[in-house]
């Protein structure tokens, strides 16, 4: 698993697979699952995730 959390644009992503997704669907305002070939869940993003959580504890993204 992997959480990344960029604040920039204040979006937490947590990888559960490394598996490339292929589609998306927002399940919940601000909540987009990434999904599989097979339709499995490969990671979750929160938009807004200042609103969720507690953000200030999260690493940021590594540099490109």
């Amino acid at each position: 698993m992997k959480i990344e959390y960029d604040r920039d644009t204040d979006s937490l992503y947590i990888g559960l697979r490394s598996v490339r997704a292929i589609s998306a669907k927002e399940v919940e305002p601000g909540v987009i699952f990434d999904f599989d070939a097979n339709g499995k869940v490969v990671g979750i993003d929160f938009e807004n995730a200042s609103e969720f959580t507690d953000v200030e504890n999260l690493p940021p993204l590594p540099p490109e």
